[in-house]
């Protein structure tokens, strides 16, 4: 350990003062009526599906309720279509998120760079995002319905998409992507701003070109926006429900797992099944979260400081 590290152990172990103390109560004073209400409205809600998930608990059955442990868990985790929709959810959250991130960055470039009707600009491309995901699947359900819709009307004439596997979920993508993007857009254009213009200029002095500038310069600075954007967007993504419900209903096998939650929890009434899938589907969150923590800590913002103390 170096002399600096010792150092710096020792004053974060030194004793507070009163008014730091004093300080710290009233923090946490302040803090406790939020925490509260947060253990109230999410801590209570997946403690109890925890709950209902070691049970058999069918609804229709309500004198067969019983505790049985695990095996709620391994009826789910042995079944073909959990992980059917398992695999869909991630394929959709990864091809949706690669996709924003591209046209988010170029969307946030323009948005920044755009020295004529920066407002207008600004609000057209946020428009999308505005807009009620169940009503702009709606919207795309009637353009790729045959006959009626404009969009299948001029691009498979002689088909109907949303009844085939892979051009169903090319239309959910599309339908994300178009809902979801400038969400995208706007977090990376706050990592924009934090890129300082005589940096950009000193490297174009330096003979950097724009692909260099924006490699070399602009994404390191904007590691922790990116870092924010691809958690946001990601978790977002793998919880998508509205428009495979509007555009599919899960048929063509492109049900995602919270899809296939709500017809085991509210339309089959089998709260045991649907709250062990609603558990899985929290631990998967989690587990996402946690990895993009590990990989992309180092972006985050504070760590240099904390590098630093070390």
């Amino acid at each position: 350990m170096s002399a600096a590290t010792r150092i710096s152990t020792s004053e974060r172990k030194a004793p507070l003062s009163e008014g730091k103390r004093a300080e710290r109560r009233l923090g946490w004073l302040l803090c406790a009526p939020a925490a509260i209400v947060m253990l109230a409205v999410t801590a209570w809600p997946i403690a109890y599906a925890v709950w209902l998930s070691f049970q058999r608990f069918d609804l229709k059955f309500p004198g067969q309720r019983e505790f049985i442990g695990l095996d709620n868990y391994v009826t789910v985790l042995t079944n073909q279509y959990w992980w059917t929709a398992f695999g869909v959810t991630v394929f959709i959250t990864a091809v949706q998120v690669i996709i924003e991130l591209v046209l988010g960055m170029i969307l946030a470039l323009i948005m920044h760079r755009a020295l004529v009707g920066r407002g207008l600009v600004r609000t057209v491309t946020l428009v999308p995002y505005g807009i009620v995901t169940v009503v702009a699947a709606f919207s795309w359900r009637f353009a790729w319905t045959p006959e009626t819709g404009y969009l299948a009307n001029a691009l498979t004439p002689n088909g109907a998409p949303l009844t085939e596997q892979g051009s169903s979920l090319a239309i959910i993508i599309l339908a994300e992507v178009w809902k979801t993007t400038p969400f995208m857009a706007l977090l990376l254009m706050a990592g924009l701003a934090l890129v300082p213009e005589d940096l950009l200029k000193a490297a174009s002095v330096d003979g950097a070109g724009p692909w260099q500038r924006f490699t070399k310069v602009m994404l390191p600075v904007m590691k922790p926006a990116i870092l924010v954007a691809l958690l946001f967007r990601t978790l977002d993504a793998f919880r998508v429900f509205d428009n495979i419900v509007v555009l599919t209903e899960g048929a063509q096998d492109t049900s995602s797992v919270s899809v296939l939650a709500y017809n085991n929890l509210i339309k089959g009434l089998n709260l045991g099944i649907g709250s062990t899938m609603s558990v899985l589907i929290f631990i998967a969150v989690a587990i996402i979260a946690f990895v993009f923590v590990k990989l992309f800590g180092t972006a985050a913002p504070g760590s240099d400081e904390k590098d630093g103390r070390g």
